[in-house]
């Protein structure tokens, strides 16, 4: 027998689940995060899940990780530093960039520019150029590189990105430049952009590859060390990472090419959100995943997660596809505090992370979090991950009663007003994947999940108009389902650059088969047979003398007419109006997707509507403004087509979900929680 282990990793908690690829059955667990050392908490989460599950971890096939080591590097700023060659008269390309600066007019007068990634100082010129036909106008002096690499050597460099002009039409200088870094500077990693982004806009295909350089001997040291350590469980599992566009990757590819892994913690739980989704039959869905630091919203329609064609983290934007999640610094262990200037209620973005925790968790930390606020109104039981966690509901009061008197309030009302607080940020979040992107958040469901996420998903429904609100089956796992059931991905683009006038059906799709040739070969030697592969097809269109693309999917069979009409109806609905001028086919993009796990969703026994089977016993809780009765429930008894009415609280091992007065929670046959008002 073979087995698959998705393994997500949070700011608090490591998730791990496996799958058994035979019968599709699965086992989780849950286990604290290590900040200092990520791969610490995989290893003994792996350990654990692997016991619980009775399998020797000799028996897994793939390890599949979503994990944030490219995220933090780029946040914390322990990324390596980066030579950069570049064209002659192109050494100011990063300091020029672009002209946008973030934020409204006075942004202009004290927005901080960040410092590239490549300092002017380790920036070094080649002197070569290709035409804009590809053609070689001035060959590569070789003779003056060699030289010039002395500077990076002398810098201290490493790392090192090659990004010449035109490359994106002809390579053959980018090459030759990385031969000879190799041979110059043996050892250091070299990133050509013919091979991380061949694209034209030479700034963002420079951006894009620096980054990758940047955060590529953070990555590689992480992944080897995680396959050694798996080779010392015994285990001889692929071991392959979630791309930010909700794909795989190996760890091979991720070695090399570590920007696309920018956004792999956030795909995981859209992932899974999708599979949830197609269980349930509902094919347009917002999600929330609310963890212990951080919350990320993504949308979900047609069973498709929206994707861009950009990665950002933090002020770095990078050209590399992602899917579209949104994140705000709020979650279960976000600390609220009232700064004596203003007097006003804040709530994160500085989180209590998995060390010291919130107050609850009885392990030093004092400063009140909104899982002490949970705990105080009575939301979150002391028990939790089954029994094994136990919280601290006095250290919880002491903890928000600091709020409390700084505002003047009662203790029940102060921690009301921080679970407000941390909702309102969330709404923010969810609006711009929503309202703001063209889309009635009425038309979708929410679903809530990560440890935090079923706590808040009533009150989200409530302010989004958005129902049901689906809980699914262990929600503080569902990232590492994501991880578990997504599929092999690789993608291979051309800049094509043609107004629509000006080509044909024809020559679009001789340029899109090269393309699937290529990417057909790269996952047929990750061991995905050319017959089990699925090919999806990408151009991004723009109005001519547009800056900025729409990326749109090119259906097969389908014609570059039939493209036109989807780009001027998706341009009205992002932007309310359409140009009178020709559209341009800028880049052609082919993703090759590999085979789907072997895995479905468990039906669970019919129940008779009637819930008290699983009721564990009365409770006491603070809603809209006054203590009331309500019933806590253990969710493993709660049976298919179950009415939990609120007040109510339903717990289980990884999360706790609450039902708000004047709400109904029923359990569809797959064992998913749908919340909707009593009046529907």
């Amino acid at each position: 027998m073979s087995y698959r282990l998705g393994v997500d990793v949070g700011g608090t908690f490591t998730d791990l689940l496996v799958i058994d690829e035979a019968s599709g059955r699965t086992w989780r667990d849950k286990v604290p995060s290590t900040p200092h050392d990520p791969s610490e908490a995989v290893v003994a989460g792996t350990k654990a899940v692997c016991a619980k599950a009775g399998v020797d971890p000799k028996s897994l096939a793939l390890f599949l990780h979503g994990t944030t080591v490219a995220t933090n590097a780029v946040l914390e700023l322990k990324i390596a530093k980066v030579g950069l060659i570049v064209t002659e008269g192109y050494r100011h390309i990063l300091q020029i960039a672009r002209s946008l600066v973030p934020g409204g007019l006075a942004a202009w007068i004290v927005w901080p520019k960040p410092e590239p990634m490549a300092p002017l100082e380790a920036t070094i010129e080649a002197h070569e150029r290709i035409g804009a036909d590809g053609a070689i106008v001035r060959a590569l002096d070789e003779t003056a590189l060699r030289q010039s690499l002395k500077r990076l050597a002398d810098e201290k460099v490493e790392a090192v990105t090659v990004c010449l002009i035109n490359s994106y039409l002809n390579d053959a200088h980018e090459r030759r430049v990385a031969e000879i870094v190799a041979e110059e500077m043996p050892g250091i990693p070299v990133s050509v952009s013919a091979d991380i982004l061949p694209e034209m806009q030479e700034y963002e295909r420079a951006l894009t590859t620096v980054a990758n350089s940047a955060v590529r001997p953070t990555v590689s040291r992480y992944v080897g060390n995680l396959e050694n350590e798996l080779r010392n469980l015994g285990s001889e599992a692929k071991l392959s990472l979630l791309r930010s566009d909700g794909g795989l990757m190996s760890a091979e590819k991720s070695r090399t090419a570590p920007v696309n892994l920018l956004m792999s913690g956030p795909a995981g739980g859209v992932a899974g959100a999708v599979f949830v989704a197609k269980s349930a039959g509902i094919p347009n869905v917002l999600t929330l995943d609310m963890g212990g630091t951080s919350t990320d919203v993504a949308l979900i329609e047609n069973y498709q997660p929206r994707l861009r064609r950009e990665t950002s983290v933090a002020h770095l934007t990078v050209r590399a596809s992602s899917l579209d999640v949104k994140t705000v610094g709020a979650g279960g262990g976000s600390i609220a505090s009232v700064p004596e200037l203003t007097k006003a209620l804040r709530v994160g973005p500085q989180s209590a992370g998995a060390v010291p925790g919130p107050a609850a968790y009885g392990r030093g930390g004092e400063e009140p979090t909104v899982t002490d606020a949970n705990v105080v109104l009575g939301y979150l039981p002391e028990n939790l991950l089954g029994g094994s966690f136990r919280l601290d509901r006095e250290a919880s009061k002491r903890a928000v009663q600091k709020v409390a008197d700084a505002l003047g309030l009662s203790l029940m009302d102060a921690a009301a007003g921080i679970i407000s607080i941390v909702n309102e940020t969330m709404f923010g979040a969810l609006r711009l994947v929503s309202v703001q992107q063209g889309y009635d958040p009425r038309d979708f469901a929410l679903m809530a999940f990560g440890g935090a996420g079923p706590l808040h998903g009533n009150a989200m429904g409530i302010l989004m108009g958005s129902w049901p609100v689906i809980i699914p089956p262990s929600p503080g796992v569902l990232c590492a389902y994501g991880d578990a059931t997504t599929r092999l991905r690789v993608d291979a683009q051309r800049s094509f650059n043609k107004l629509v006038p000006q080509t044909s059906d024809a020559e679009v799709q001789a340029v899109i088969d090269e393309i699937i040739g290529q990417v057909t070969a790269e996952l047929e030697a990750e061991g995905v047979p050319g017959a089990e592969q699925e090919h999806r097809v990408e151009i991004d269109v723009r109005y001519s003398g547009q800056a900025f693309e729409v990326p749109l999917t090119l259906p097969t069979g389908g014609t570059v007419a039939d493209l036109v009409g989807r780009f001027n109806a998706e341009h009205l609905r992002l932007f309310t109006f359409n140009l009178p001028v020709p559209q341009e086919l800028v880049n052609i993009r082919v993703v090759a997707l590999g085979k789907a796990a072997n895995v479905s969703a468990e039906t669970i026994e019919k129940g008779s509507g009637d819930p008290s089977a699983a009721k564990l016993y009365d409770h006491k809780l603070y809603m809209d403004g006054r203590e009331q009765d309500a019933v806590i429930y253990d969710r493993a008894k709660l049976r298919s087509g179950d009415v939990v009415r609120g007040p109510a609280i339903i717990t289980e091992m990884d999360s706790t979900t609450l039902v708000h007065s004047g709400h109904a929670a029923k359990v569809d046959d797959y064992g998913n929680i749908l919340i909707n008002p009593e009046a529907r």
